[in-house]
């Protein structure tokens, strides 16, 4: 039996299966990199083995040094979590020939799907139907195309092409982005099927020739590529569940396979099925499984490792309905790209349990209030999955948590999962990979531009109350108190659309006379302002009444940020000081880096003329690719930072003049 495990992955899957584990009484190792010592699955493990560095290449893809952190901590078994090195054959097979018990299906297995060209050749052979292929980009005739990257997953490496002129240059970004993300900068390409839905199957196999289906997902809510919401069980006709199940079982057969697996299939609207591709891992989607099916996957991944027979033969009746959303560190203002910084709350009303198999709200986290969001990881956070007797009512429950949510400190999606959970499409189930595309309306953010103002003065009362509370003298007069009661207090915070000026005057029993916000620099706007009481006004909570309705704000503040949450939405501001220090202008045209990362090619020279949109340089930055685009005709005046070179969030990447050639 295993007695101590070793994680050779990070961040909420290397805490998931440590939870199974300390129900098991097994001991747990993790590794980490130096940009992780301090995070939360470190301080969970039995023990943690430090790997130098920071990058994936450097620490968790290293294979000589997981297997040395497992002697060195006296580990017997090593779970390669996803992602990382769970799909890597070379890696099982290390693990076994170190005498160690490898948690995941034989090398060989994983050898025979991790080459999705042979894959899709091995199951064609035994009837799987197929989309048509290519290897090279001249040899496709016909469009549009899916270009994907040979290793790997997660949406990394894949580019939607629609006709010939921009095969080249997508065949080229997806081999670079595949091989940061995975080591291996193979692709190939493959028909893409206007509004597909994407399904999967999880599968079970044990040492004893036994695959089962433990029921099909959808995961068709996804972006960029990417999935972010996911159910079980997938909303499908009984004939076509049936054939997946078939299908996903046979090609668990055909390698023999052992422990863990998910058979991806593109349903078409004409409802023909096609294979995608087999991931030979536990996913990162298998919550949904787990509270449909009342099955622990990790455990059963441990059982079966140690040569146990799985405690089932047949797919399991599903019980309820799961909805799974992958919470990301992405700033909507900046199109969704993933954001870094310090994460100072992460608050979910009504969760039931973490990591293991719970009936209502569930979090799998891999961060706490305190932790770095670094540029180095990818950008999830933490996923949150709803249980209910229904699907609607999974959907309400899971939408109703998101929305109460406290996130402070990074930027993240979860106003648009909100917005999808709650729109009518995906109540009717009316989804395919195309969702978002079609449905744009779903990237507003929650809180409405005419309650911004209500969120601004409750963040200006907070405030007040906050250094009336810390006076150390006379901190029991009222907020502002005047001779002249008359002036008002005046704010100034920086919003989501730029500064804005809180203006409100108390009477002199301390009650709101009169109050306005406005842009800064515009005067006020009393005249459209509604009536408000102020019911409480404390540094952490303000009760307003608005014209006759009470509401109810929560106030975080750190530093000069303010984070407020209203029953409307979410807001987060920066108080900005009376009497700013001046500062340097930026040229005009100069490009900014949205976050850290390294500038991996720059497509164009000083004094080139540019138009709007044009392709200045690429960025690099959480395994993903950004574009750096020219904002306007003009010449390109400045490119401080060559390829290759680290730029900090802010850095100017490149400077468009709308002069002629500057030099």
């Amino acid at each position: 039996m295993i007695s101590r495990l070793l994680v050779a992955n990070r961040g909420e899957i290397a805490r998931r299966v440590f939870a199974t584990c300390r129900a098991l009484g097994v001991e747990t190792v993790a590794v980490h990199s130096d940009a992780d010592a301090d995070a939360p699955f470190v301080a969970e493990a039995d023990q943690a083995v430090r790997l130098p560095g920071n990058t994936p290449a450097e620490t968790y893809l290293r294979i000589d040094l997981v297997l040395d952190a497992a002697r060195r901590a006296g580990a017997d078994a090593v779970h390669p979590g996803y992602g990382f090195l769970a799909e890597n054959a070379e890696f099982a097979a290390a693990v076994t020939d170190a005498g160690l018990t490898w948690v995941g299906p034989p090398a060989k297995a994983i050898a025979a799907m991790g080459d999705k060209m042979a894959a899709k050749a091995l199951l064609a052979d035994a009837g799987v139907p197929m989309l048509p292929t290519w290897t090279e980009a001249d040899q496709v005739t016909d469009f549009p195309v899916l270009v994907k990257a040979a290793a790997g997953g997660g949406g990394r490496g894949m580019r939607v092409v629609r006709d010939a002129a921009g095969l080249a240059e997508a065949v080229a970004g997806a081999r670079r982005e595949a091989a940061a993300a995975f080591g291996d900068g193979t692709v190939f390409i493959e028909r893409y099927v206007e509004r597909g839905r994407h399904v999967e199957v999880q599968i079970f196999g044990d040492s004893h020739g036994t695959v089962v289906a433990l029921g099909a997902r959808d995961c068709s809510i996804q972006r960029r590529h990417q999935k972010i919401v996911e159910e079980a069980p997938g909303v499908l006709p009984a004939e076509v569940r049936e054939r997946l199940h078939e299908a996903a079982v046979a090609a668990g057969r055909a390698v023999d396979y052992v422990g863990a697996g998910t058979v991806e299939f593109l349903l078409a609207p004409d409802g023909q099925v096609h294979f995608l591709e087999m991931n030979t891992r536990l996913q990162v989607e298998h919550p949904v499984t787990e509270l449909t099916t009342g099955l622990d996957l990790v455990r059963l991944q441990l059982l079966v490792a140690e040569g146990e027979p799985l405690p089932l033969t047949a797919t399991p009746p599903a019980e309820g309905h799961a909805i799974e959303v992958r919470l990301c560190a992405e700033d909507p203002a900046q199109g969704f790209r993933p954001a870094t910084g310090t994460l100072h709350r992460l608050a979910i009303p009504g969760v039931a349990g973490e990591f293991t198999p719970t009936k209502g709200l569930r979090l799998d986290s891999g961060v706490t209030d305190g932790s770095t969001v670094s540029v180095h990881y990818d950008s999830m956070l933490a996923k949150l999955i709803a249980w209910a007797p229904t699907r609607a009512e999974a959907v309400r429950a899971l939408a109703g948590a998101l929305a109460r949510a406290e996130l402070h400190g990074v930027a993240t999606n979860r106003d648009l999962l909100v917005r999808v959970l709650r729109s009518r499409e995906f109540g009717a189930v009316d989804i395919d990979t195309g969702f978002l595309d079609r449905h744009p309306e779903v990237f507003a953010p929650l809180l409405p531009a005419d309650q911004l103002p209500l969120v601004a003065l409750a963040a200006a009362l907070a405030g007040a109350a906050g250094r009336r509370a810390s006076a150390p003298l006379l901190g029991g007069l009222p907020s502002g108190w005047r001779n002249v009661p008359a002036f008002p207090q005046v704010t100034r915070l920086a919003g989501p659309d730029g500064e804005i000026e809180v203006r409100y005057r108390l009477d002199r029993t301390g009650a709101l006379a009169d109050w306005s916000v406005s842009p800064a620099g515009e005067g006020t706007r009393s005249a459209a302002s509604p009536a408000v009481t102020v019911v409480e006004a404390a540094p952490d909570r303000v009760v307003l009444d608005v014209d006759g309705v009470r509401r109810a704000f929560r106030v975080h503040r750190v530093g000069s940020e303010v984070f407020v949450d209203g029953p409307d939405g979410a807001a987060s501001l920066t108080e900005l000081p009376r009497f700013p220090l001046p500062t340097a202008e930026l040229a005009a045209g100069s490009l900014l880096a949205p976050l850290p990362g390294a500038v991996t090619r720059v497509h164009v020279e000083v004094g080139q003329r540019v138009a709007a949109g044009d392709l200045l340089l690429t960025l690099e930055a959480m395994k993903l690719e950004h574009p750096v685009l020219a904002p306007t005709d003009g010449v390109v005046a400045e490119l401080p930072v060559p390829a290759g070179g680290q730029v900090d969030t802010g850095a100017v990447l490149a400077v468009v003049s709308l002069e002629e050639d500057p030099r």
